[in-house]
């Protein structure tokens, strides 16, 4: 082959990249394509602020190896065949993604290549095993239970890594085919983390000095023993495979237990890949319903954490200052949305889908829908009462009064129930909402 095209999508990165070490390694040429598409930008401004960085990165990482990141605007399918027929390109190479998005866009990009004779090949990355590499028995196209998922997912042979090219060589003219590369736009979350491959590794390798405290720590609120890569992954600017074989390789209940979490995240692609309806459709149309629509103080209060439940106001407050949350605040103010408020499960994914580095469809939409009784839970109608989580999960107080100043000076776990101290009145801190789940005792 002597001209390939690799088009970047949610793998910004060189390190274990599939579809370009195939490219450098069976094309003279080689054209790596990033399309701005409209579609998907001004969702979040917290994810496009880290895509930009993420594209910086990998725009020098290409230079270091003699070529260059070519950036269009547009459609991507219009755009990446432009290209393709402008540098006379054989094939089309990019990683193979499970979303209605992504799907449709590959089934177009596959149509507009062979009507102008190009090959298109999709290739693993997106997840550390394939959607549909391993199935459950009796026929089925995707497991809806994890635990059997986890057990074929850990048994399976996986990839191979692969390095990174040492050498990509553009073809004559093509870096004047592109535009130059926007300066990443003002995020909403102060204190998000930035993107790309190089600040990904970093902490990669910080993590696994840390990882074996993971088992028993990851869901200790106010300490944050977590790899906070979610983002790193959801963009690809991390490898899902290489950090899966570097926890691995590590060993240990800690790596264990963080490896299974990774397995979690392939799960709901591969539930994403049979039922691509999840952000909108629930899997489990029984428990989608009695939903209430007439309540938008509370939506708000939520939203801006100011819901008078000190646990939850703080992880509401994690999610808009940093543009993520820790993993058991997701869960905890996701139940008080669906199980107490009875406020639509999709009113807040879409939110969270606003503030998330990390907000994809799998997953967010997924662990939405497990939260609310509709979609992959075996205990549907499970309830995380708030409190009682706190007092588990953030025993002194410590994650609350991090995010919540107004409650910074309530002692110990005194802060999870500040409607009980004499005094509450004077606290610029509303009273709690009501409960309309069937657990309204523990406001009393």
């Amino acid at each position: 082959m002597k001209t390939a095209v690799v088009l970047f999508t949610r793998d910004l990165r060189l390190h274990d990249h599939p579809a370009l070490a195939a490219a450098t390694t069976n094309a003279e040429h080689v054209v790596p394509l990033f399309v701005l598409d409209p579609a998907l930008l001004g969702r979040s401004a917290n994810r496009d602020r880290f895509l930009h960085q993420a594209l910086a990165d990998l725009r020098d990482g290409l230079k270091e190896r003699g070529a260059n990141l070519v950036v269009r605007r547009g459609d991507t399918v219009a755009e990446t065949i432009a290209v393709a027929r402008q540098v006379e390109a054989d094939g089309i190479a990019l990683s193979h993604d499970v979303t209605r998005f992504a799907t449709r866009r590959q089934d177009r990009l596959r149509a507009e290549a062979e009507r102008h004779r190009m090959s298109l090949r999709l290739f693993p990355g997106v997840t550390v095993l394939a959607p549909g590499e391993v199935r459950p028995g009796g026929g089925g196209t995707n497991y809806r239970v994890f635990s059997p998922y986890f057990r074929a997912w850990e048994a399976a042979r996986w990839r191979d890594e692969v390095a990174a090219p040492r050498n990509v060589a553009l073809p004559a003219g093509a870096e004047k085919l592109g535009i130059a590369l926007p300066e990443p736009p003002e995020g909403e979350s102060p204190h998000a983390a930035a993107g790309g491959e190089t600040e990904g590794r970093r902490r990669l390798r910080n993590w696994l000095h840390r990882i074996d405290a993971y088992d028993d720590q990851h869901d200790a609120m106010a300490d944050d023993d977590t790899s906070r890569l979610s983002a790193y992954l959801r963009f690809g600017c991390l490898s899902p495979l290489a950090v899966a074989e570097a926890a691995r390789r590590k060993g240990g209940p800690g790596a264990a237990a963080f490896v299974r979490q990774l397995c979690w995240r392939d799960f709901y692609y591969q539930v994403t890949a049979g039922f691509q309806d999840i952000a909108r459709v629930p899997m489990r149309p029984a428990g989608d319903r009695n939903w209430r629509y007439d309540d938008a103080h509370a939506l708000e209060a939520w939203q801006t954490g100011h819901t008078g439940i000190p646990i939850v106001d703080a992880g509401m407050r994690q999610l808009r200052a940093e543009g993520w949350m820790h993993n058991r605040a997701r869960l905890i103010t996701a139940a008080l949305l669906t199980k107490h408020l009875r406020l639509d499960w999709r009113a807040g994914q879409d939110w969270f889908f606003r503030w998330l580095i990390d907000g994809d469809v799998p997953n967010n939409s997924g662990n939405w829908q497990w939260v609310a009784g509709t979609g992959n839970d075996t205990r549907p109608h499970r309830r995380f009462n708030p409190i009682r989580q706190a007092q588990r999960y953030d025993p002194e107080g410590d994650y609350v009064r991090r995010y919540v100043p107004e409650l910074a000076g309530i002692p110990g776990a005194d802060v999870h129930m500040p409607w009980r101290l004499d005094d509450f009145k004077g606290l610029d801190y509303p009273p709690p909402l009501e409960s309309h789940g069937d657990e309204a005792v523990w406001l009393r």
